[in-house]
């Protein structure tokens, strides 16, 4: 049986080399902020938000043009898997 992670990080990296990170609570939240948000701004200048749902108070804004790459990663909180025991 797939096992179905508890939250998606997010990693962005950025065409100066900096790297930030986004936690999604669900891969369905991170597509529709891609495709709603990032998407059809990707070749604009103009600053976007980029949602921190973990930080309250927190939050950024990235220009769409400037990110080069994003890698999702599923991220499970068990630490044990049971059947390699």
């Amino acid at each position: 049986m797939a096992r179905k992670p508890d939250e998606y990080t997010v990693h962005i990296l950025i065409s100066n080399g900096h790297r930030e990170e986004v936690r999604f609570p669900t891969i369905q939240e991170f597509q529709k902020w891609y495709s709603g948000e990032l998407v059809p701004k990707a070749d604009s200048k103009d600053f976007i938000n980029v949602p921190i749902k973990n930080i309250q108070g927190e939050y950024m804004v990235v220009r769409p043009a400037n990110i080069v790459c994003i890698r999702v990663e599923p991220v499970f909180f068990g630490s044990v898997d049971r059947d390699s025991v």
